[in-house]
């Protein structure tokens, strides 16, 4: 299996497990009071990108990278300052999931990234005027 392709598959599983992980959370395994589930909607903005992921599509990759971030913020705030040794294990798997989604992304996008500067920097040296 080539790499791209393991990037891409860590990339697709880590979101769908992390959008799982949310919801189990507050939903069933550490809900912040009993009966609460309505945090867990806080996995829906991850389905927006999820067809794009699967699809490879590079500017969905590209975004995704970075709105995820925002679940690495409240995965490490929760992991300090949560109360119940439960919900601490849950948010610090937040973060993993996170961190393994953030990683697969940027290493299937590297060589996309790196032909784009290719090509700007051939493009570059044929339009550059000699000067006398």
């Amino acid at each position: 299996m080539d790499t791209a392709k393991i990037f891409h598959t860590g990339a697709i599983a880590s979101l769908i497990w992390l959008i799982g992980w949310l919801v189990a959370w507050e939903a069933v395994v550490a809900p912040l009071h009993p009966g609460s589930w309505l945090l867990a909607l806080k996995a829906l903005p991850l389905l927006l990108p999820l067809r794009g992921v699967i699809k490879r599509d590079l500017y969905t990759l590209q975004w995704s990278s970075m709105m995820i971030l925002v679940y690495f913020a409240e995965g490490v705030v929760r992991a300090w300052a949560d109360l119940t040794e439960t919900s601490r294990i849950m948010a610090m798997g937040e973060v993993a999931l996170v961190l393994v989604y953030f990683a697969c992304c940027l290493l299937y996008l590297r060589p996309y990234k790196k032909e784009a500067q290719r090509l700007a920097k051939e493009l570059l040296d044929k339009v550059k005027v000699p000067h006398d």
